[in-house]
């Protein structure tokens, strides 16, 4: 099936916003990621405790990457299924 002109740039600008939000979390989620380890180190250096607030944040955190993570794929198997 043949999509119009319309369609198509429609589709090439979801692709480059999407593009651009992941390149952009990349970079958010490295910057994260090292927070998060210096946080690691920090508390164990020093044996403080943590709120389980913190704990529950971060299950959160991992649901909602885990549901992203497959979104993502989900739109890499339709662009590999296109014609």
């Amino acid at each position: 099936m043949t999509q119009n002109p319309k369609e198509e740039a429609t589709v090439e600008m979801s692709l480059e916003m999407l593009s651009d939000a992941v390149g952009k979390a990349a970079e958010d989620l490295r910057a994260v990621q090292v927070s998060l380890d210096q946080a690691r180190t920090d508390i164990v250096s020093r044996n403080t405790s943590v709120p389980r607030k913190v704990a529950s944040d971060a299950e959160r955190a991992i649901d909602q990457l885990r549901k992203t993570d497959e979104s993502l794929q989900t739109v890499l198997k339709d662009l590999a299924e296109r014609d």
